[in-house]
């Protein structure tokens, strides 16, 4: 088992593993212990009682949070015509079609998120294998497969974040950064709680959210008390 570090170690001292924090503390209490020289990110994890392996328990979304992430995401648009012109006058940092598939399939991966119009999933579709293991796929889920491509950059640009249930049924999203002030980090990470106690199936039995916690990129996790929010 690898040895923590003594910041690690004084990190935890600080951190009471059997309270369950109010939203407000447990944002202040992440940022107090984050232990990382950068500007690290501050995410939120929950633990929910879903069976992802079921059609109608997936949970899989986005949401524009308040405050954005702190992070400029690279959009990738695959458009046509007057549509790449749209996503181009948006602010797309790259627009194409077999273009851009070519250099994908060549190795290259300099943007976060991809963004497609219906017509060209076709296009896109050449990539599943590629794009698909890597979370980047556009899907109409998280509204990067549509028409409207100057909404959906402005969206990414804003602060848009995506959301799914991995198969141990958690959540894992990013809220800002450590550099961002307490009441930010806050409205954010309750804007996404919001977002997934709608998003509950109606199939998902007993307690739905089990575990909430938030934790900076290395820093401890701080278990938040799910009534506080």
């Amino acid at each position: 088992m690898a040895k923590k570090s003594k910041k690690m170690q004084e990190a935890l001292k600080k951190v009471d593993a059997t309270k369950a924090y109010s939203v407000e503390e447990a944002v202040a209490l992440a940022k107090e212990t984050n232990i990382a020289k950068f500007d690290a990110t501050v995410e939120v994890a929950y633990k929910l009682n879903v069976d992802p392996k079921k059609a109608d328990q997936q949970i899989r979304g986005a949401v524009v949070l308040p405050n954005g992430t702190g992070k400029t995401q690279t959009v990738l648009v695959f458009a046509k015509g007057e549509k790449a012109k749209e996503a181009e006058a948006a602010g797309a940092d790259f627009v194409g079609d077999d273009d851009m598939v070519q250099k994908i399939q060549g190795g290259w991966f300099d943007f976060d998120v991809v963004v497609a119009t219906p017509d060209m999933m076709a296009t896109v579709g050449k990539l599943g294998r590629v794009l698909g293991p890597k979370g980047l796929m556009p899907n109409p889920k998280t509204g990067t497969v549509t028409m409207d491509v100057t909404k959906a950059v402005n969206e990414v640009k804003a602060g848009k974040v995506t959301y799914r249930v991995d198969k141990a049924g958690n959540v894992h999203v990013p809220i800002g950064k450590v550099s961002f002030e307490d009441d930010k980090l806050v409205e954010n990470f309750k804007t996404i709680n919001d977002v997934l106690v709608k998003a509950k199936p109606s199939a998902a039995k007993g307690q739905y959210i089990k575990n909430i916690s938030v934790t900076t990129t290395f820093g401890p996790g701080v278990h938040v008390d799910q009534a506080s929010f």
